[in-house]
């Protein structure tokens, strides 16, 4: 395909140069030079003399008897046969050729011999033509020389007295200058009275001391006046800026120094620059525009200061949007500001390019975005610790519907004020001017980055609520620093409870919303990777939540803790006396049980009530109604006993193992169980650090009793209460110097009355 569409243009090549070889052929009147540009063609080779004779057909040494009697010798018959076809076609060609030459050529010829019959015809009248013309042109030649001879002498009397006439209007003008001056100082056409007095000038220069010296003096006080009234206006502040500086262009057409004007002018711009900065308008802009536009006219050394003042008040203009962010202000309030300024700084930039207040307000307005993005951030950081703070600090108990009221809110501000962020962010991309145009990527990884270290942020505001301080920066600026005995338990579990909305439910929603509005991005940096990792924030509230959760729970059973110390460390167990009824200390313990559970309800979901658990050894049975236990109380000597004490210690080692402590969930159950557990285990370490006599250890056996029955409202988990309490027993059983427990109708009688006493005073309140 390649060499088909290659030898196209090789035989059109070579038809052309035969035709220019025909025609040198033809129009060469030297055969010599013609057969050698005949020969040309044929063989371009330099010598054609020592050619073979089949390649010297074309040339002029051709010899027709030695060409075919090689040709016959070299070629078979069907080569001849084939040489004759060619031949013959070549023949044709070039006869069809020749007469194409001669037909053009003959067509041109005729052409050429017509159109010189025609300039033959149009320019035989030419000539008589030319001489006429020629016969006209010399009589008005002469015609004109006769009258200008004529008027020769009239001509330079008119020229004479014109220039007479010419000069005594101008006598008349000096004459009527200090009228003409007073008219125009009475009317306020200060222009027209310089321009009439700086004509004439030149006059009074040449002729003021002799003939015109009277005229020159009336002119001169007119134009002393002059002079005040245009100083007079240019430090008139009623004036507008234009008329002034017409006045600075008026005093220098008349040589007033006005260097001193100059430094004048600059303050009073300076002045009326700071009026319009609090107020600016359209109009004022536009006004600013004008006067910087004639300054650089009137003078030109002044763009220097003109440039310091265009930037003092575009700096002082953008403080105080800069001011306006302290309080937070919607986005569109904040656009509009900054879109004016941009239009403002255009504006004067038509005037004074040099000043590069484009590029000035671009890069201001990155900061102010900025700005008001982390200030945004911050703000909502402070309403959420607000919230958080009054519900949780407030001096009253607050009611079940007002604390749940109080997790609500919080949960509410959280979202919802990420969702209204996200909104107001989303005017800042959504503009399609210029400078929103040119910022529109850096905003967006701003957004994304601002929620990065706002979720940072709050997760250690919330340890700095919590009184787990330790890592975080102290945050004296929006919140003082909570001490850890300070700190309100439900605020510590309002926080975990947070923590685990903010990682399943915001943190997905903010995710989605920016991966819808504020896709794109990258003016941030490869090397510090992408702005905003949900993943890592997810973790780190993950974290957080069951951090405060343990917190909670470790606040709650310190707290009990101080009072089991209390009882246990206070009173002489040597010397106690008979127990006739529960210890006033259990109505605490449960006061505070009831305390956690109340704060764990509100906060925390619920979980699906399992069916009780049994005890260890898998019977449901109370101790008191155990045969064995009966037979056991019943007896009455020491050894036995202590025996039965080393049998309980054996049984222990075949009993089905317990898992006391397991996972921590946000659940009430887990939560209240785990308080419980701590706390009965903190009871029985207490007791195992006293030593007790029969009465101590009958009045530790009659509390237990009475909480095994009392803790049941509060969990399911039976088994492992009673698993507990029953340790509690058997630590007051070893520590005790005579271990012999209450009868069990006694133990009854006991527990009974304690209730019978707690319905009362339930019925009485």
């Amino acid at each position: 395909m390649t060499t088909t569409v290659g030898a196209a243009p090789t035989a059109m090549d070579e038809k052309a140069r035969r035709t220019r070889d025909l025609l040198a052929s033809f129009y060469n009147t030297d055969p010599a030079a013609a057969g050698a540009v005949a020969a040309s063609p044929a063989r371009p080779s330099p010598t054609a003399a020592t050619a073979s004779p089949l390649e010297s057909i074309n040339s002029t040494s051709f010899n027709p008897d030695v060409y075919m009697d090689v040709l016959v010798q070299q070629s078979n018959l069907e080569a001849l046969l084939q040489r004759h076809v060619k031949m013959a076609a070549e023949i044709k060609n070039l006869d069809t050729d020749l007469q194409m030459l001669v037909y053009e050529n003959y067509n041109k010829f005729i052409s050429a011999t017509d159109t010189i019959k025609r300039m033959k015809t149009n320019i035989a009248g030419m000539e008589t033509n030319m001489e006429q013309l020629l016969s006209k042109i010399t009589s008005v030649q002469s015609r004109s020389d006769t009258v200008n001879t004529s008027l020769f002498n009239k001509r330079e009397n008119i020229e004479k007295l014109h220039r007479t006439r010419n000069l005594l209007r101008k006598v008349q003008f000096i004459y009527d200058l200090p009228t003409r001056l007073n008219k125009c100082i009475k009317a306020g056409a200060y222009v027209d009275a310089v321009r009439f007095f700086t004509g004439a000038k030149p006059i009074f220069e040449a002729y003021g001391d002799t003939s015109f010296q009277d005229c020159k003096k009336a002119s001169e006080e007119a134009m002393d006046l002059v002079i005040q009234q245009l100083q007079a206006k240019l430090y008139t502040d009623s004036e507008p800026i234009e008329a002034r500086a017409e006045a600075v262009v008026l005093l220098k057409q008349l040589n007033f120094p006005v260097d001193n004007l100059k430094s004048n002018l600059l303050e009073k711009l300076e002045d009326c620059l700071l009026n319009l900065q609090t107020e600016p308008t359209q109009a004022s802009v536009g006004d600013i525009s004008k006067t910087f536009r004639a300054y650089l006219i009137i003078f030109p050394d002044s763009e220097s200061r003109l440039i310091e003042l265009a930037h003092a008040l575009f700096t002082n203009r953008y403080e105080t949007v800069r001011g306006a962010l302290k309080e937070r202000i919607p986005s569109t309030d904040l656009l509009a500001m900054l879109r004016g300024l941009w239009e403002d700084a255009t504006a004067i930039d038509e005037v004074i390019s040099e000043a590069a207040l484009p590029a000035f307000s671009l890069e201001t307005t990155r900061d102010i975005i900025k700005q008001h993005i982390a200030t945004a951030f911050l703000h909502l950081q402070t309403e959420i610790s607000d919230v958080l703070v009054t519900h949780s600090t407030s001096n009253e108990k607050l009611e079940e519907s007002q604390l749940q009221t109080a997790m609500e809110k919080s949960k509410i501000k959280v979202s919802q004020g990420c969702i209204d962020l996200l909104q107001e962010f989303r005017h800042l991309i959504d503009g399609n001017t210029e400078l929103l145009v040119k910022l529109k990527d850096l905003i967006i990884d701003w957004v994304q980055e601002g929620f990065q270290d706002f979720f940072q942020k709050l997760d250690g505001h919330f340890h700095l609520l919590s009184g787990r301080s330790t890592g975080f920066s102290q945050e004296s600026s929006t919140v003082d620093f909570v001490q850890i005995d300070k700190v309100p338990t439900v605020l510590v579990l309002m926080l975990a409870q947070l923590c685990v909305f903010i990682e399943q439910t915001t943190i997905p929603k903010v995710t989605e919303d920016l991966a819808d509005s504020f896709s794109g991005g990258g003016a941030r940096s490869s090397e510090y990777g992408p702005p905003f990792v949900p993943g890592e924030i997810c973790r780190l509230y993950r974290s957080s939540g069951e951090k405060f959760l343990q917190h909670y729970i470790n606040i709650k059973t310190q707290k009990i803790s101080k009072l089991l110390n209390k009882r246990f460390s206070t009173p002489v167990w040597l010397k106690h006396k008979e127990p006739r009824e529960v210890n006033m200390f259990v109505d605490l313990l449960l006061l505070e049980f009831n305390g956690v559970v109340s704060e764990v309800k509100q906060i925390l979901p619920g979980l699906i009530r399992r069916h009780r658990h049994s005890d260890s050894t898998g019977s449901t049975t109370s101790s008191r109604s155990n045969p064995m236990r009966e037979d056991m109380l019943n007896r009455s000597n020491t050894n036995r006993s202590r025996s039965q004490f080393l049998e309980n210690h054996l049984a222990k080692l075949f009993e089905q193992k317990m898992e006391i402590f397991t996972k921590l969930e946000y659940t009430q159950e887990s939560v209240i169980s785990t308080v419980l557990k701590l706390c009965l285990k903190s009871l029985q370490e207490f007791v195992r650090l006293q030593t007790f006599n029969r009465s101590g250890f009958q009045q530790i056996q009659l509390d237990m009793e009475f909480l095994k029955s009392s803790l049941k409202e509060f969990i399911d988990d039976e088994a492992a209460i009673s698993f507990l309490l029953k340790e509690v027993n058997n630590a007051a059983h070893e520590r005790c110097l005579d271990p012999i427990p209450l009868e069990a109708p006694i133990l009854d009688k006991l527990i009974n009355a304690k209730l019978a006493k707690i319905k009362e005073q339930s019925a009485n309140m």
